[in-house]
C-alpha cells in the first residue's frame, strides 16, 4: 500500500478525480491547501480524509512556509507527494526533499508554454493541438521528466473556457494513471532522464510518454 498527500489550492478537481478512481494499493493520507478557503478540503472531509492548512499568509518568505509545509506533509509518511493545482512556486530545496516523489499536472503539452494563462497562449500561438502532462517536480519549473500526457485536438471556435474544459476531462483521466502506476512499482527514470512506464499496454489513443527537453 503507498501513501499519498494532495496539495492543493481550490477546488482540486484532480484531486476529486483521484479520490473518485479509488485505486487499489494507494491510501489517501492527507489533503493539505495553503488556503483555508480552498473548496477542496470540504470534498476531501466528506470522504474522511484528514485535511490540513498551511496558510502561506502567514508567511514572511517562501523557504519559512515551504519548511511548515513540509512538516505538515511529512507528518504522514507519503510514498508519494501529489500537485493538484497547489498554486505556489516551491523552493529548490523542498523540491530536492522529496525528488522523485513529487508530481505535478500541467495544462499544456510541455515543453510547450510553461507556467501560467496555457490555453490563452496555445489559442494566440495557433496550436493545432494542445493537453495536458503530468511530470516528475524538479527545481526547474515545469521541466521535470514526463510520465504521460493527453493530446487535446484545438477546434474551430475554440475559446479559452472551451479548450480548458477539455483539456481538464483529459487531466482527470491521466493524473490517476499516473497515480496508479507509481504506485505499482512502473515508474523508473531512465538514465537518459526518460521516465520509463514498465508492464503496461500501449498508451490508450491520444496519450504520450515522450521526452522532455527544457
Amino acid at each position: 500500500m503507498k501513501s499519498i498527500v494532495i496539495l492543493i489550492s481550490g477546488r482540486g478537481s484532480n484531486m476529486e478525480a483521484i479520490v473518485r478512481a479509488a485505486l487499489p494499493g494507494v491510501r489517501i493520507a492527507a489533503v493539505i491547501s495553503n488556503r483555508p478557503d480552498a473548496a477542496g478540503l470540504n470534498f476531501a472531509a466528506a470522504h474522511g480524509i484528514a485535511c490540513a492548512v498551511v496558510d502561506h499568509k502567514q508567511f514572511g518568505e517562501r523557504a519559512a512556509f515551504d519548511a511548515a509545509l513540509a512538516e505538515a506533509i511529512d507528518a504522514h509518511r507519503p510514498d508519494l507527494v501529489v500537485l493538484a493545482g497547489f498554486m505556489r512556486v516551491l523552493t529548490d530545496d523542498f523540491v530536492r526533499h522529496y525528488a522523485g516523489r513529487l508530481i505535478n499536472i500541467h495544462p499544456s503539452l510541455l515543453p510547450a508554454f510553461p507556467g501560467l494563462h496555457t490555453h490563452r497562449r496555445a489559442l494566440e500561438a495557433g496550436v493545432r493541438v494542445h493537453g495536458a502532462t503530468v511530470h516528475f517536480v524538479t527545481p526547474t519549473l515545469d521541466c521535470g521528466p514526463i510520465v504521460v500526457q493527453a493530446v487535446v485536438p484545438v477546434q474551430p471556435g475554440d475559446d479559452e473556457a472551451s479548450l480548458a474544459a477539455r483539456v481538464l476531462d483529459h487531466e482527470h483521466r491521466i493524473y490517476p494513471q499516473a497515480v496508479r502506476w507509481f504506485a505499482e512499482g512502473r515508474l523508473a527514470l531512465g538514465a537518459d532522464g526518460r521516465v520509463q512506464v514498465s508492464g503496461e499496454s500501449p498508451a490508450p489513443s491520444g496519450w504520450t510518454v515522450p521526452p522532455l527537453e527544457c
